[in-house]
């Protein structure tokens, strides 16, 4: 089960960020075998001051329409995998949105299975 964290620039329409999220879990889909209707994604926009993304960092220069994507998920996936994953988002935008690739920031944060419960206060994959 990943868990999607997708942080916007205020300002971004309903449908905008309706195709970030679905850019991000079509792309899971794709690359991380991530199966169907395992989607849960929490989209949020902030201010300028609230959503603070280096313009330079690594030479990779961001415009104010930089994203933030943080995905929770369990360990064990290849690097390989991991990079398809960035490109599929990257791509995606870029295609869907128009949004610039050096402005997809991505984020993977692995953890054991036992640290979800997706309800009634149980472990289900422990």
């Amino acid at each position: 089960m990943p868990l999607a964290r997708i942080d916007v620039p205020r300002g971004k329409t309903a449908e905008y960020r309706a195709a970030v999220g679905d850019t991000v879990y079509e792309a899971m889909r794709a690359t991380l075998n991530v199966p169907e209707n395992d989607r849960f994604q929490v989209i949020a926009e902030h201010a300028d001051t609230d959503l603070v993304i280096d313009a330079d960092y690594l030479g990779i220069h961001r415009s104010r329409d930089a994203i933030i994507i943080q995905v929770t998920l369990n360990e064990g996936r290849t690097v390989e995998l991991k990079k398809a994953f960035y490109k599929a988002v990257a791509d995606g935008l870029h295609q869907r949105l128009g949004l610039r690739r050096a402005d997809v920031v991505i984020s993977l944060v692995e953890v054991k299975k036992e640290n979800w419960s997706f309800g009634k206060g149980e472990a289900q994959y422990a």
